[in-house]
């Protein structure tokens, strides 16, 4: 495995584009009111980081920090509680509008609906969502995670009330699992963001919950004067975020919208596999998928998200794990008067990314193409803080994982 950040810019031919609606600002627009009903919803900070900025050569660096979301240290449970809704209102042809967090959690809503069981795969952070959520509306969770999952995630998910089990077969096996045991159960659905063929309507409301990140980072800018991101740098393991991001932002600037890098772990990198081939068809990336980035360990592209990256996405990056560890640093002591950012493994790659463009010259031609330069207005999501408080410490206070 190579280690230097692997590049290639998008080649692809374009499809129909039929799936880029899933994002359209109406659809994200009601994931919003839906999770502004929650009692611990806050819009979560957008660090601007100006000495970074300065010191790379960008006219401007903000990175949206989803360790405050909903006090989960992670933007996942967004698209689980929006999907999980929109299950809902459907199965009692209802509204999502009408699916309140006051209503969900109310005796009336246990006597209307009942009860389901939600199952689904996670590295972590989406377990975690989908279980809180659950929790909250007296809904049943059952949880897998793939082997190599860490006792404190397993930990945080069982909190929540869930049924969580380790197995020992990579995140994608766990998602047939979870798949497969939601078919012989009554009343049981999937809630996963990854999308398959006859399996794509959940997933693409999960990308509409995401969009209330994009919605809230997209706002903040506008209160800082800076009216569009130049550059959304944003990290993909099925390309449920990452296709979420960019179709949140090509909606909203359909004339001239930002230059989108797409950025993975190396050791499952499948959408810049396919990015590579350039023929527009996803590739499958198998094995353990062995990564410090946990939440990006995914080796198989959701169907729905890489027809909007296919069409969107200007390059794709496949990062070593050197990469998500610097920008961790970076991210936790930047130049003196930015903000401080607590970003965990798969949070800070972009920081990592953007840092190694703009410092090393072997990515100087990577840089050239994007055109990133002293006028650049660049977009990160930090999607987790330290959710294994351990390794955090290993890799900051440490060193581990240093290039």
């Amino acid at each position: 495995m190579s280690e230097k950040i692997e590049w290639v810019l998008n080649r692809m031919p374009g499809s129909d584009d039929a799936q880029l609606v899933v994002m359209a600002l109406e659809n994200v627009e009601k994931a919003k009111a839906f999770h502004r009903t929650f009692p611990q919803y806050g819009v979560t900070p957008l660090a601007k980081l100006d000495g970074m900025a300065a010191r790379l050569g960008l006219g401007g660096l903000y990175v949206k920090d989803e360790s405050y979301r909903f006090g989960l240290n992670a933007f996942k449970v967004l698209g689980g509680s929006f999907a999980m809704a929109r299950y809902i209102a459907q199965e009692m042809g209802r509204d999502v509008s009408e699916m309140t967090y006051d209503y969900l959690t109310s005796d009336q809503f246990r006597e209307d609906f009942g009860q389901a069981t939600f199952f689904t795969a996670t590295d972590g952070n989406h377990g975690r969502g989908v279980a809180w959520a659950a929790n909250k509306l007296h809904q049943r969770a059952v949880v897998h995670m793939p082997k190599g999952s860490t006792k404190t995630r397993f930990d945080n998910i069982a909190r929540e009330g869930a049924e969580v089990t380790i197995e020992e077969v990579n995140y994608d096996d766990c998602v047939r699992m979870a798949a497969a045991e939601a078919a012989q159960t009554e009343h049981g659905v999937v809630v996963q963001d990854t999308a398959w063929e006859g399996y794509e309507e959940i997933p693409s409301w999960i990308m509409q919950g995401y969009g209330t990140m994009a919605a809230e980072a997209a706002e903040q800018l506008r209160t800082l004067e800076v009216n569009r991101p130049t550059h959304v740098f944003v990290q993909a393991g099925v390309g449920s975020l990452a296709s979420s991001m960019v179709g949140f932002f090509a909606n909203l600037f359909p004339t001239c919208p930002p230059k989108f890098v797409i950025m993975e772990a190396a050791a499952a990198d499948c959408l810049y596999q396919g990015a590579k081939a350039a023929d527009g068809n996803p590739r499958v990336v198998g094995g353990d998928l062995k990564t410090i980035m946990a939440g990006l360990a995914c080796g198989e592209p959701n169907t729905i998200g890489w027809d909007i990256l296919r069409n969107h996405a200007d390059a794709f990056l496949s990062c070593p794990d050197w990469v998500a560890a610097n920008g961790m640093r970076r991210l936790a002591a930047p130049v003196k008067g930015d903000p401080s950012v607590t970003s965990g493994e798969s949070g800070a790659v972009g920081m990592g990314v953007i840092d190694a463009i703009m410092s090393d010259s072997a990515y100087a031609e990577l840089r050239e193409a994007l055109e990133l330069d002293g006028s650049s207005q660049v977009l990160l999501f930090s999607t987790e803080g330290d959710t294994d408080p351990e390794r955090y410490a290993q890799i900051v206070w440490d060193g581990a994982w240093a290039k």
